[in-house]
């Protein structure tokens, strides 16, 4: 596997691996790119400068508002009828994929990233990917941390911070996240 694959493929990326530059590489040409994203003046115009970023075409149906950070770009997967609010930050090095009709309130972090505990270690990468079902909802300011799956219909409430999977039709809130309501339609 190539180091993008191993990526996606989740776990450690050794600090002294001799692929590391080809990451480096990447998130360079992110920065680059970013500073034109985040001037960008209508959604159009948006969609087309983070099409250029993940390498993959954002549906004209998807809105998203500037700022957008991101340090990778192209582990990013964004899907039809998807609302991204003002100043969201995903750190997609382990991947990111955000379903159809998925909305996404102001300031909400999607990390993928982490480090291990040995101190020797530490510039290492361990990576998990993100995903997020269909018609789920993240409220304002949310965390979402590695190797988390929100599931369909779930809500995140504004300002919680989750570590563990979300099941479908299911409220979470809180520091950490934990089930709140069933919703039932």
């Amino acid at each position: 596997m190539n180091i993008f694959e191993r990526m996606l493929a989740g776990g450690i990326i050794e600090h002294t691996d001799p692929d590391l530059p080809q990451i480096w590489d990447v998130v360079s040409k992110t920065i680059r790119l970013s500073a034109p994203l985040n001037v960008s003046t209508d959604t159009s115009e948006i969609r087309q400068r983070l099409s250029e970023i993940t390498g993959s075409n954002i549906d004209t149906s998807t809105t998203i508002f500037v700022p957008f950070y991101t340090n990778f770009g192209i582990h990013i997967k964004i899907g039809k009828h998807v609302f991204i609010n003002h100043a969201c930050s995903f750190l997609d090095m382990g991947g990111i994929i955000i379903e159809d009709h998925v909305q996404i309130g102001p300031k909400v972090n999607l990390i993928t990233e982490n480090h291990p505990i040995d101190p020797s270690q530490r510039k290492s990468l361990d990576l998990k990917s993100i995903t997020i079902k269909k018609n789920a909802w993240i409220g304002a300011a949310a965390t979402i941390l590695p190797g988390v799956t929100i599931g369909e219909n779930a809500i995140v409430a504004a300002g919680a911070l989750v570590n563990k999977d979300v099941a479908a039709n299911t409220i979470v809130a809180g520091v950490p996240a934990k089930p709140i309501k069933t919703i039932n339609f």
